[in-house]
């Protein structure tokens, strides 16, 4: 998307909080690929959405995404998927530590460069409907910020949700835009949140900011000193950030860490229709419905059901007499509730984890620096995977003594390198290598080389390669 300086606010820049998992919106999201990794309408991943629709406001070239280590790959493919550079752009957190720590690691990068600038602060997982209406809150929300307040967007309730957080707001004398943030509020009960909007001075937290640099230094400063001190000094050392170093640090949001305890903090109420998506009822709530009041997406055939969210990827889902059903597809989990239910899936979740399943961590596709890797057959002594290899990049295994793996080239060529020998081979070609051999899988094209890998658990199969046309 095209940038202009005149319509891009001057030294502003953008924290995008990349961080989090999305239970609540299990099978889609999961530990290795989370939600904002996802595509929940139209061709673009969540992150995707985030950083085209700050243009042209906001500059794509200022933008810091703050990742776990283990999405850094995956989030940098999907910036450059949309023209967007992701080097230096990226920073990865060794392990969580809530919004507070990931918010001022952003800052502190930001400044090393740069003196003073404002800095905008989204999550990279919500979805807003109007575009045009969240342009003109961030460049209200720039002036105030200029004034040495810090903004966090007060979406303002057009219903009872018990799932948000609340933000009340009082008048402040001489500030028209913005009220000042009296307390912030727990989830209330639906009798609580229903007293709030008829209060009409109530608004949802959004989890997004503004501030300037310099102002919000100065309160982590005065209100979490320890916090600023362990990570400047883990910075200033010039080492990449360890597990063991991050862990020390407070586990704590922002919210608790500084919009509580200063004095600077303001609502700046919003409507520009958005959504975080915590849950498969909030992302029915918001996308548009059929006839029906039927949200339907994928390969579905439905017949006498309304008022029901019903999502597939690959197979055909057929639903006969559903009301206020949703039901998710995936390609190794379904997940079934009623709607009204369907975000207490983290119990779902919390249960697969107990019994050590998978299907909590990763997809049967799961994707890695070199390509994507996908479990087609497991079994006791064998296992089938399908690798899909990124161009020019290579995959890497270890043939274990009393195994072999049978290597079939489904589309392109490959380049097979063993200890002693290299062979090429074209689609329709295949290899079987075993015991103890260290084998590289190069994909030399300009496009992802397909690649069928049988792994056999065997006793008495000698060194060898050989073909098998």
């Amino acid at each position: 998307m095209q940038e202009t300086k005149s319509n891009t606010i001057d030294n502003a820049y953008s924290i995008l909080l990349a961080g989090g998992v999305g239970t609540r919106l299990w099978p889609v999201s999961r530990d290795l690929y989370p939600k904002q990794l996802a595509k929940f309408m139209g061709k673009d991943s969540l992150i995707q959405n985030t950083v085209k629709r700050l243009s042209p406001v906001l500059s794509q070239n200022r933008i810091k995404v703050i990742c776990g280590t283990e999405h850094y790959h995956e989030i940098a493919r999907h910036l450059k998927w949309i023209d967007v550079d992701p080097d230096k752009r990226i920073i990865s957190e060794p392990c969580g530590r809530n919004t507070a720590p990931a918010i001022l690691l952003g800052v502190l990068n930001i400044i090393k460069t740069e003196k003073d600038p404002l800095i905008f602060v989204f999550p990279a997982d919500h979805i807003i409907k109007e575009i045009s209406e969240f342009h003109e809150m961030i460049k209200i929300a720039a002036s105030v910020a200029q004034k040495g307040y810090i903004i966090t967007f007060g979406i303002k309730p057009d219903y009872p949700e018990t799932g948000y957080g609340y933000i009340e707001g009082v008048k402040i004398n001489g500030e028209e835009q913005a009220l000042k943030v009296k307390q912030f509020v727990e989830k209330p009960d639906k009798q609580t949140a229903a007293a709030y909007i008829e209060a009409g001075n109530f608004f949802w937290n959004s989890g997004m900011f503004a501030f300037k640099a310099s102002v919000i230094i100065e309160e982590f400063k005065k209100f979490q000193p320890e916090l600023y001190n362990r990570l400047t000094g883990f910075l200033l050392s010039n080492k990449p950030l360890t597990e063991k170093e991050y862990k020390q640090l407070a586990d704590i949001s922002i919210d608790f860490a500084i919009m509580e305890n200063t004095d600077k903090s303001v609502v700046l109420p919003s409507d520009f229709g958005w959504s975080d998506i915590g849950s498969w009822k909030s992302l029915y709530d918001f996308l548009p419905k059929d006839k029906n009041n039927n949200v339907i997406e994928g390969n579905v055939i439905i017949n006498n059901t309304r008022n029901s969210f019903i999502m597939g990827q690959k197979r055909l889902i057929a639903a006969n007499h559903l009301e206020n059903i949703v039901v998710v597809e995936t390609p190794d989990s379904i997940f079934v509730s009623d709607i009204e239910n369907s975000r207490n899936v983290k119990a779902i979740v919390k249960k697969l984890k107990k019994e050590g399943r998978i299907e909590h961590h990763q997809h049967q596709t799961v994707f890695y620096p070199w390509g994507t890797k996908t479990i087609i057959n497991e079994k006791e002594d064998s296992q089938t995977n399908q690798l899909a290899i990124y161009p020019g990049l290579t995959y890497e295994t270890e043939t274990e003594t009393g195994t072999l793996n049978h290597i079939i080239v489904l589309d392109e060529s490959v380049d097979i390198l063993t200890a002693n020998k290299k062979e090429s081979l074209k689609k329709g070609d295949s290899i079987i290598v075993s015991n103890n051999i260290s084998i590289k899988i190069n994909n030399p094209n300009n496009n992802n080389a397909c690649v069928m890998l049988v792994n056999i658990k065997i006793t008495g199969v000698g060194h060898k390669i050989g073909h098998q046309m």
